[in-house]
C-alpha cells in the first residue's frame, strides 16, 4: 500500500526556516511527479511546488525564490526548504504524488496519492 509521510513541521519565528521531508513507501515503480501543496484555515487548498523525474520544478508565485523542492530517489524522501518565512506561509503542509507526468499546472486533481500533512506555523 502506497504510504506518503510527512514530518518537519514545527513553529518558527518570520525570517526563519524550515525542511520538510515526506517519505514514500509501498510501491515499486517511479513517482513521475511529486509536489508540495498547503491549506491555511478557512482557505482552499493550493499548489506551492512540484518536481518532476526529470527534476524540472515549478513553483507558486508566492513562494519563488523562498521555497525549494527537491527530491532524493535513493531513499524515496521528498523535500521542502523553506527559507525567509512569513506569517501567510501559516499552513498545513501536505506531500502529493503521482505516477503521471506533472500537469501544466500545480492542480490537486492531477495526484492520486497524498500524505497526512504537517502543520507549518510562523509568528510575527
Amino acid at each position: 500500500q502506497v504510504q506518503l509521510v510527512e514530518s518537519g513541521g514545527g513553529s518558527v519565528q518570520a525570517g526563519g526556516s524550515l525542511r520538510l521531508s515526506c517519505a514514500a513507501s509501498g510501491y515499486t515503480y517511479s513517482w513521475y511527479c511529486m509536489a508540495w501543496f498547503r491549506q491555511a484555515p478557512g482557505k482552499e487548498r493550493e499548489g506551492v511546488a512540484s518536481i518532476d523525474d526529470y527534476h524540472s520544478t515549478r513553483y507558486a508565485d508566492s513562494v519563488k525564490g523562498r521555497l525549494t523542492i527537491s527530491q532524493d530517489k535513493a531513499t524515496n524522501t521528498l523535500y521542502l526548504q523553506m527559507n525567509s518565512l512569513k506569517p501567510e506561509d501559516t499552513a498545513m503542509y501536505y506531500c502529493a504524488a503521482d505516477f503521471a507526468r506533472c500537469g501544466p499546472g500545480i492542480r490537486e486533481h492531477d495526484f492520486g496519492y497524498w500524505g497526512q500533512g504537517t502543520q507549518v506555523t510562523v509568528s510575527s
